[in-house]
């Protein structure tokens, strides 16, 4: 390249992110095409004109069912409200479901899913823990014939053959890391000071963990102030103490936080609030997933979150009956995966949950009919 043509694209990057320094005091520049993806991608997922684009045609309800929901801690909202959810769709479907909590730890987690082989039971779910921590009670439910459904088991929606899920329900990882990326380089103008706080001990969420962090590197006006890795069970306890550590390393240099889970915003806020920060931020807080009533409070009330990337829990409860439903008739699954949507304080509504329209009704025809 020359040093003329170097020249012109430099000034092109830099008027193209508006000429003026982001929130950290850094350039936007260089960021340009980023900058302006990153705004139409957060405008479309502010979009509450959700109608149904799931399943419509499927096998009428298979009859006198059982499912054992295998939950990796009951204590993270995400994993509990799609327990709620299968519940209600079970009793539309005219099936028995079990919940057994693992308690976040492997122990636990094996002794659970032990449990639930024990029962024979029609199906099990695998509700947001790996697979791979309890290899040999899947090889047991396998042996046994009984399916398996995950729910954020394995990085990818759809069919798993290792392991062996029927299928995966999850929004794209990819999706959901991307756009709440966005989200902090759309509202920051391409310039923030990034705190990520992951779980690193799930595969899941160590993987969007770091499809956000390349995402953010995309802008070289966001800087990636610190990594957190706190386990989920232990956030209650470690996340406080995090936070406070945080506000004296980077200061005002602290204008934005993403979480793979909504809950640490939950345990962080309290440090925040004795630190004096206001509840709209800095920093501004992006929740890449649960969107659990909690969060939405938060986001409600401009306290200490200010927006989720909401995983349409009670929905994904009925895809699991709907799925488990397509097993037992000996048909593939749907191959359905929601897609991503970002909720703010001025898309909100006042609810309490992203509840898409329209899938209690179609998955209900489905079964009437077949």
């Amino acid at each position: 390249m020359t040093l003329l043509a170097a020249a012109a694209l430099l000034t092109a990057a830099v008027a193209g992110c508006g000429g003026g320094a982001g929130t950290t005091g850094q350039s936007a520049a260089g960021c340009p095409a980023v900058l302006q993806a990153a705004r139409e991608a957060v405008t479309k997922a502010e979009s509450t004109d959700s109608a149904w684009t799931g399943p419509t045609t499927g096998p009428a309800a298979v009859p006198g069912k059982s499912i054992v929901y295998v939950a990796q801690t009951m204590t993270n909202p995400g994993v509990a409200g799609v327990a709620q959810g299968l519940q209600r769709a079970a009793k539309a479907i005219g099936w028995e479901v079990r919940v057994i909590d693992g308690e976040g730890s492997p122990a636990g987690i094996q002794a659970a899913l032990s449990q639930a082989v024990t029962l024979r039971p029609s199906g099990i779910v695998i509700g947001g823990f790996d697979p791979r921590l309890t290899s040999q009670q899947v090889a047991r439910a396998r042996a046994a014939g009984i399916p398996l459904i995950g729910w954020h088991a394995v990085d990818a929606p759809g069919p798993s053959t290792n392991p062996p899920l029927f299928t995966n329900i999850t929004t794209k990882v990819q999706d959901v890391a991307r756009i709440s990326a966005d989200w902090v380089i759309a509202r920051s103008d391409g310039g923030a000071g990034v705190v990520l706080f992951t779980d690193d001990s799930i595969p899941f969420a160590r993987t969007k963990a770091d499809l956000i962090e390349r995402r953010l590197a995309d802008c070289p006006g966001v800087q990636l102030l610190a990594y957190a890795n706190i386990p989920i069970p232990d956030a209650s306890r470690r996340t406080p103490q995090e936070v406070s550590s945080l506000l004296s390393r980077f200061g005002k240099k602290w204008t934005h936080s993403v979480a793979i889970n909504d809950l640490y915003f939950a345990d962080a806020a309290p440090a925040l609030r004795a630190a004096g920060k206001p509840g709209g931020g800095p920093p501004a807080n992006v929740g890449a997933g649960d969107g659990d009533p909690s969060a939405f409070q938060r986001i409600n009330s401009r306290q200490y979150q200010a927006a989720t990337v909401p995983e349409p829990l009670a929905q994904q409860g009925w895809q699991i009956a709907d799925e488990f439903n397509r097993a037992f008739a000996g048909r593939p699954a749907s191959g359905y995966v929601a897609p991503v949507h970002i909720v703010t304080a001025d898309n909100s509504g006042g609810a309490t949950s992203w509840d898409p329209r329209g899938y209690q009704e179609a998955y209900e025809r489905i079964w009437r009919r077949g």
